[in-house]
């Protein structure tokens, strides 16, 4: 469908029949007189939009009437009932609630070992800071004099990224190892604000080379960041996350082989305290992991664009009912909460320069496969000059998203397309629906019990959904690669870059011997510890192989595909490498 297709008409009485004009008192009176019937008649909050679709399961013989259903497709700037925003605004806010929570709380149990109070303030931050960006990608504008945009203009949402995770985990490591951050008597890692403001210093110095990069053709980045790399590297996270996931399923990162405080899990002090990998722990993350499941087969289109916050509310359930969860920081939490409530000492640490810097480039260029679904599945062109601006435009969205985001004290920002699959269900592509979604989630932040929830529960129930969310991720990653052609010189660099990636994951320390310098000299010891940082974190380094193989293999007759296709074109054997 058409993006600058007229509205159809929506009413027929008197007072709806509007006269264009170029007085401009007579075109605000005709706003005027359009809002006001949108706002006070039936057809403007109700319209004809079948509801029982958005809440019918799955289920025969209640899905008998929906079987071969087609909701009618709202364009990006149709007129969608008042209603009907409103629900499709909260279902693209809760299908982004586990994306959103899961690297604020990764982050503040598994790396810097905060206490509740800033897990849920940091939970709360992602929320509001989320909801911001995605407004600002949803609203889209031009900067005056210039031809670049800020935002895609689509519904397209903008959330934390995972690939903060892995840097987040090493560069905490390699504080605790060297004592730069608090460790009590009996061994066990204390908090650690100080690493947390350093990183949002040395972030907010990175992030200037992604808004540089939405000045850059599509085409020109794609080049050196070819699918082939951003889908390793999609890949290598989803499979690095999953490991910190079940962690948390067994019982927690910290009690995994803990002593101390941590000799049980979550801790000796917890309600119910168990050894790692207890079978009632992994029973509570199974049944978060089981309701997404279930939601999936037989859910309605609400319910299923709910499922991960639907496993969370049942493990919850289950979880308190059973005597795993305590109350009390739910209790003492703020009802009311915003940003800047807990500050960080700002820092800048040379060793993380180096990894932000890759990390933010390699967010520059993986949004715009996202991008691109999205325009897709809302009916826009998807070549072209205004593609190309919807793509800087998302670039530079998610790079002052970042910033601003790392000013209010959050994780870095990127564009995702986990809400597409609203959009095909509910057929609706308005950005109306994206400002709503937008709004939930900024009030979402602000109520800070709700963020209290999220902050507060077992670990094992977190670590349910955990699992599921980053094994997404790297089905993601499988997804971009299977769009490659699959030439030796496309496999060979792959191999590589796979190769060095995987090493990290299976055996995390190789390289600690390599670069362990000790002398008196803090520059070049934090040089080396940069080094460190890149070559031990999976995505970061099989980044940098894979642009390095990219550039200097040559192009030649090797990499022509020599895959046997049948008549449709699909490969059905490969007799190459």
């Amino acid at each position: 469908m058409a993006e600058n297709r007229e509205k159809p008409a929506v009413a027929t009485g008197p007072e709806d029949s509007y006269q264009p004009s170029s007085n401009g008192f007579a075109s605000r009176n005709t706003t005027f007189q359009y809002l006001r019937w949108y706002f006070t008649s039936r057809k403007g909050w109700i319209g004809d939009y079948d509801y029982l679709y958005l809440i019918t399961p799955n289920i025969w013989p209640l899905n008998r009437k929906y079987k071969d259903y087609k909701a009618p497709f709202y364009g990006l700037n149709d007129e969608v009932p008042i209603l009907l925003t409103l629900i499709l605004g909260l279902q693209h806010a809760l299908t982004m609630i586990g994306s959103i929570v899961s690297p604020p709380l990764a982050i503040a149990g598994g790396a810097f070992n905060f206490d509740a109070t800033i897990t849920q303030y940091l939970v709360s931050a992602a929320f509001i800071t989320t909801g911001l960006a995605t407004c600002l990608q949803v609203t889209r504008f031009q900067i005056m004099k210039t031809p670049f945009f800020i935002g895609t203009g689509l519904l397209s949402v903008v959330g934390p990224t995972f690939d903060i995770l892995p840097i987040a985990f090493n560069y905490t490591s390699m504080r605790y190892a060297s004592g730069t951050c608090p460790i009590a008597a009996d061994g066990t890692q204390l908090p650690c604000p100080d690493a947390w403001g350093a990183v949002l210093g040395s972030m907010l110095c990175c992030v200037w080379i992604q808004i540089a990069m939405s000045t850059v053709q599509p085409k020109v980045l794609n080049s050196f960041f070819p699918k082939t790399i951003t889908g390793s590297l999609l890949l290598l996270v989803g499979v690095y996350l999953i490991s910190n996931g079940m962690e948390n399923w067994g019982g927690g990162s910290n009690c995994n082989g803990g002593t101390g405080f941590y000799k049980l899990c979550p801790n000796i002090s917890a309600p119910k305290p168990l050894l790692w990998g207890d079978p009632k722990l992994i029973g509570l993350g199974f049944s978060v992991f089981a309701v997404i499941v279930f939601v999936e087969q037989f859910g309605s289109p609400l319910m299923k664009s709910a499922s991960v916050l639907l496993g969370l509310t049942v493990g919850c359930a289950i979880s308190g009912a059973t005597g795993y969860w305590s109350r009390d920081n739910i209790d003492a939490a703020p009802a009311v909460t915003f940003l800047w409530v807990h500050t960080f000492k700002l820092s800048v640490d040379g060793a993380l320069i180096l990894p932000l810097l890759i990390m933010f480039t390699c967010e520059g260029v993986s949004c715009m496969p996202d991008i691109l679904a999205t325009a897709e599945i809302s009916g826009v062109d998807i070549e072209g000059i205004q593609f190309n601006s919807r793509i800087q435009g998302g670039i530079l969205c998610d790079g002052i998203g970042s910033f601003v985001s790392a000013l209010g004290t959050g994780l870095p920002m990127v564009s995702q397309a986990g809400n597409n699959g609203v959009i095909v269900m509910t057929s609706c592509a308005s950005r109306r629906a994206g400002w709503c979604a937008s709004a939930f989630l900024v009030l979402m932040g602000i109520f800070g019990k709700f963020g209290a929830i999220f902050g507060s529960m077992p670990p094992s129930v977190l670590g349910g959904m955990q699992v599921f969310l980053y094994s997404t991720i790297a089905v993601a990653g499988i997804r971009v690669l299977g769009l490659i052609a699959w030439t030796r010189r496309n496999r060979f660099i792959l191999a590589a870059a796979l190769a060095f990636g995987f090493i990290d994951i299976v055996q995390p320390s190789w390289f600690d011997q390599i670069l362990a310098y000790q002398g008196s000299n803090v520059n070049l010891q934090g040089f080396e510890q940069g080094i460190n940082l890149i070559v031990e974190t999976p995505f970061i380094v099989a980044a940098v192989v894979g642009v390095l193989l990219n550039s200097i293999l040559p192009r030649d007759k090797s990499s022509t595909s020599s895959d046997v296709r049948d008549i449709a074109g699909r490969p059905v054997l490969d007799s190459g490498l």
